[in-house]
């Protein structure tokens, strides 16, 4: 390393060029220095190296033993640094060979990954997604170290220090079998409250969520009897029992077979959907192509 500090990296150029045309005029004419510049940098390269390096010679100059040993690995190196300084190369996602790796909670992957799959299939074939559960309590972390590309979160679980785009906003609907005998028109107020919930607890054993906040300031509770940490279960518990949810709106989909939705009859608030991560990787080509993907998936 201490030589490298007294090495002006140009000479090694200059030496490529001398090894390889043995002239110094002509080295000259293709460095486009004139021929005292090219002698005086080809004395301080003897120096650096303790051999003449090129010596006289009937047809031209010749290179010494120590110079032809330098001349393989002097072409690989100053390949490797032209390529480390090069203008980054455009992403062509149909012959990237990436493994993205993607955080997400099991609603976020219906309403967003799963939109996105064909498309992403079809334009980046030799690229594979490993998805993560979501943990909004590493989720900073997890994206500064590399260990996931891209988070989706809701935008009050988002860590301020990370880069987001919201995706869409959600709101909840009431879900429940087509069959269920206490919902054969939209509920009242009072009939919401006398059904039996299930709900999500992503840190487990959680049964309050904001509607309950909201319900008690009107004096009135609900009934919440189950607490799951995932949606999947959720829609197979549903229609094999009375037991209702508040589940996301796009979540649904092809999830409802013999489930049917009603409106909330409460002021409920929704949740903007973000897409988030790290600085490091915003200017990245592939990762900015990612992202595009997202978006125009949901559009």
């Amino acid at each position: 390393m201490n030589n490298l500090k007294r090495v002006d990296l140009n000479l090694l150029v200059t030496l490529e060029v001398l090894l390889t045309e043995r002239s110094v005029t002509r080295a000259a004419e293709r460095l486009n220095l004139s021929q005292p510049s090219v002698s005086i940098q080809l004395a301080k390269l003897r120096e650096i190296y303790h051999d003449p390096l090129l010596l006289p010679g009937s047809r031209g100059m010749l290179p010494t033993a120590r110079a032809l040993g330098l001349l393989t690995p002097l072409r690989q190196t100053l390949a490797d640094l032209g390529r480390l300084v090069a203008a980054e190369q455009p992403f062509d996602p149909l012959q990237a060979e990436m493994t993205w790796q993607l955080a997400a909670a099991d609603a976020a992957e219906y309403a967003i990954l799963l939109p996105m799959l064909p498309k992403l299939r079809l334009a980046a074939p030799q690229s594979r997604l490993a998805i993560r559960e979501a943990s909004p309590k590493t989720m900073s972390r997890d994206l500064a170290d590399g260990v996931i590309d891209l988070g989706f979160l809701a935008r009050e679980e988002a860590p301020a220090e990370l880069r987001h785009r919201q995706l869409f906003h959600e709101n909840y609907l009431l879900v429940g079998r087509r069959d269920h005998p206490l919902l054969q028109t939209p509920p009242s107020l009072e009939q919401f409250c006398q059904l039996e919930f299930v709900m999500i607890s992503q840190d487990g054993g959680g049964f309050r969520t904001q509607i309950d906040t909201l319900l008690e300031a009107q004096g009135l509770t609900r009934r919440v009897v189950m607490s799951l940490p995932h949606f999947l279960f959720i829609p197979t518990l549903l229609a094999r029992s009375d037991m209702v949810a508040m589940l996301p709106s796009r979540m649904l989909g092809e999830l409802l077979g013999d489930l049917r939705t009603w409106p909330v009859p409460l002021e409920l608030p929704g949740y903007d959907m973000v897409m988030v991560w790290h600085e490091r990787s915003h200017l990245d080509p592939a990762h900015s192509w990612l992202r595009d993907q997202v978006v125009t998936s949901l559009e």
